[in-house]
């Protein structure tokens, strides 16, 4: 037992001089307070499994202050911007680094109970699921950060892996964990609850690693076709994959302070619409607003062919946002039923789930008007936001942005459901709708899939309505051919690429004159050289990103790497973004891979204690420790 406390002290040698454990209570934090002697496999991936839910501090700083930024789930103007905390890293790295510390551990002492004979009939098992749940952890970790240590946990500094090594040492544990997994296993309650995901229902866990195994393969698509289609058509082979709600993974949120406090849940952070989301949802489906809501908000709902007020003086033009420079003083006609679920209207004080954060300046969200002013402080327009639906853009806004009251005051701009923020929900990792998308994008591709790409990518909406609740609306809004605000629309046959432009009509804002405008639809010079907007990959991912909200934003952001879909708005650059200088008021136009962020940056106590193992990270990442350095499986 000493032996495997002393290799399970450290995930990696470089975390040693990060962050340590220095003895068996550190490890093992578990309430039931075991002594080393009565250690168990259970304890170990109980103690990883809550960590990586995330406590309050690591979730504000990873999966929102990054992750929802870059998956464009939220307006933030960190990673999007090229912006970077070196403490918000190195603070993920440490957490990441102990929870994988303790999957490893538990993989090791169940290796030596085996090795004994001192084993429950469920040790093998509980073996196995270490090693899944490890694998999602190192995914993770490499998605963020790029080369890590497969074998980090031997006490000492490790050599670094390629991306690609990762990869492929991931989908062989998945296989293999699949293979050596014993059915109709059976655990005490006990044990049961020491497993927040599934309680030991070993189904489910053989499910969740197809899954994962699926989406890991899909993510060397660019790269690795061949390895990505074998491995991908292995782990479908068996139909034993997360394929209905309640197969989820998921872990139940609770209120206060601790590793299972809602990850949106810092009063402090607005969790507003993104621009990215809301351009995909409105007009998508072709289902009205009329619809969707009750008959008392109707007179606030806009024609279908209406962008808004024009207020160019106030509103940035200098990004791909085709509506940057519209205030929409209304509702839109039809929009993804899944948006006022997710969102709440300003103004909208009868909804129950409209959150009011911070609870201490309660005026923040009670107070909708707002004013546009000039230079000198006087007031041009006042807006009421009561009742509309907007999502400015991210980015710099310069002076425009000083004489603006409007496009970031919380009260004026659809923020997520309260029952997201309160800690009294599921955090998902991984969603049923996921496997069908998943299925779908493989069958596009020509790989051997059990299911018809139409069929998986239907029902893969059908579990994102259902999860919303909103499954009455699905059959209308599969046959639709309305394009989003993007060129996109929901039908599987309907591939007719929107036409250049369209006329659409708006008001001046200063004048209230009425006006016409010749909309364009964006181009997406990532994807298909900007010359495709609605084919079937587009559909797939355009879904999927919109099923993830508002839980999986790194695998949002991992689509856009890997195909450059679905739509990304660039930053706008009324004044120059000192961390991305390479986007600029004169190319902002023409889209690039390096507009958009594609890593974190290493921790640079990582450079400054182990040299050696971060240089060998830099040789194995192929450039420079930048936020714009692709990783190995990145579109290019």
């Amino acid at each position: 037992m000493n032996k495997i406390l002393r290799k399970g002290l450290f995930l990696m040698g470089t975390s040693i001089l990060i962050s340590s454990c220095s003895d068996f209570e550190e490890i093992n934090e578990n309430p039931t307070a075991a002594t080393a002697e009565q250690v168990q496999v259970e304890y170990f991936i109980n103690n990883s499994i809550i960590g990586a839910q995330q406590d309050p501090h690591i979730a504000e700083r990873a999966f929102v202050l990054y992750w929802k930024a870059a998956g464009r789930m939220d307006r933030i103007n960190s990673l999007p911007v090229g912006y970077v905390s070196d403490g918000w890293s190195s603070d993920y790295f440490n957490y990441i680094s102990g929870w994988l510390n303790h999957a490893n551990t538990a993989v090791q002492i169940a290796d030596e109970k085996i090795e004994k004979g001192n084993i429950q009939p469920y040790t093998n098992n509980l073996k196995q699921v270490a090693r899944i749940w490890r694998a999602y952890l190192m995914s993770e970790m490499s998605d963020n950060f790029g080369p890590i240590a497969i074998n980090g946990f031997q006490g000492v500094n490790p050599d670094f892996n390629s991306v690609q090594e990762v990869y492929y040492y991931m989908l062989e544990e998945l296989k293999i964990a699949v293979a050596d997994m014993e059915p109709d296993v059976m655990v005490p309650s006990n044990v049961e609850n020491l497993d927040p995901a599934y309680s030991y229902d070993f189904d489910k866990w053989t499910a969740y690693a197809n899954s994962l195994r699926m989406r890991l393969a899909m993510r060397l698509s660019e790269v690795d076709a061949s390895k990505a289609q074998a491995e991908f058509e292995d782990a479908v082979s068996g139909s034993n994959f997360i394929s209905s709600l309640d197969m989820n993974f998921k872990v139940a949120e609770k209120p206060g302070w601790d590793a299972l406090t809602g990850v949106m849940s810092r009063e402090w952070n607005n969790q507003y619409l993104s621009p990215t989301l809301n351009n995909l949802m409105v007009g998508l489906g072709g289902i009205s607003s009329e619809e969707l809501l009750n008959a008392d908000l109707h007179q606030y709902i806009k024609p279908e062919n209406y962008l808004g007020l024009k207020l160019e003086d106030h509103f940035t033009t200098l990004t791909t946002n085709p509506v940057s420079e519209y205030w929409f003083d209304g509702l839109p006609k039809e929009i993804d039923p899944r948006a006022y679920e997710a969102y709440v209207i300003p103004g909208d004080f009868n909804d129950p789930d409209m959150n009011r954060y911070p609870s201490w300046a309660p005026d923040a969200t009670g107070v909708t008007t707002r004013n546009l002013v000039d230079a000198e402080g006087n007031v041009v327009k006042e807006i009421d936001a009561a009742f509309t639906w907007n999502a400015p853009s991210i980015g710099s806004w310069g002076e425009k942005g000083s004489k603006n009251q409007v496009y970031s005051w919380p009260g004026a701009i659809p923020r997520l459901a309260h029952r997201f923020r309160n800690s009294t929900s599921e955090r998902i990792f991984f969603g049923s709708w996921e496997s069908y998308f998943l299925i779908a994008e493989a069958a596009v591709r020509g790989w051997g899939v059990p299911i018809d790409g139409k069929l998986a990518y239907e029902e893969g909406v059908k579990q994102s309505f259902e999860y919303w609740n909103v499954s009455s609306y699905a059959n209308d809004y599969l046959t639709s051919e309305e394009y989003n605000r993007v060129g996109t629309s929901v039908n599987w046959d309907h591939t007719a690429e929107p036409p250049s432009s369209v006329s659409m009509e708006f008001v001046n804002g200063y004048t209230g004159e009425s006006g016409t405008t010749s909309y364009e639809y964006p181009e997406n010079d990532l994807y298909m050289n900007g010359s495709v907007k609605n084919d079937h990959l587009t559909k797939i991912i355009t879904q999927k990103f919109i099923a993830q909200v508002p839980w999986l934003p790194l695998e949002t952001w991992s689509d856009h790497r890997r195909l450059g879909l679905p739509f990304f708005d660039t930053p706008a650059v009324e004044n120059p973004l000192s961390d991305m200088p390479q986007l600029t008021s004169g190319n902002f136009m023409d889209v690039q891979q390096n507009f958009f962020p594609q890593r974190l940056r290493y921790p640079s106590n990582l450079a400054n204690n182990v040299p050696e193992g971060y240089q060998q990270a830099l040789n194995h990442l192929g450039g420079e420790d930048s936020v714009f350095t692709p990783l190995w499986w990145a579109q290019d």
